[in-house]
């Protein structure tokens, strides 16, 4: 398992591991979904619709990853890493830095 040292280092190895375009696309839905069921549970007061949240999350990106990028998602070995990875990629796709 590879090390790294900095999440600068992380980043491009992440990516790597992103290089599916459908991949891409269903990590950048799922984070739209969570930052909706974030809402929904504030608005709410239901704590229930943060389970949702890691679940829509979780479930549109590990599709991308078993299905289109044919990979382990980076969540099961560089978990900090890798949450902060889908955050600065949605990040970068929502700028055009990564193409969606």
């Amino acid at each position: 398992m590879a090390r790294f040292a900095s999440f600068r280092e992380f980043y491009p190895f992440y990516l790597a591991e992103h290089s599916n375009r459908t991949s891409r696309r269903l990590h950048f839905i799922g984070s739209w979904g969570v930052l909706a069921l974030l809402a929904v549970a504030l608005v709410q007061g239901d704590a229930w619709w943060l389970l949702a949240a890691l679940v829509c999350g979780y479930g549109f990106a590990w599709v991308g990853h078993f299905f289109f990028e044919k990979n382990r998602p980076a969540t099961f070995r560089h978990p900090f890493y890798s949450f902060a990875g889908d955050w600065v990629m949605f990040k970068d796709i929502l700028t055009g830095k990564i193409p969606f």
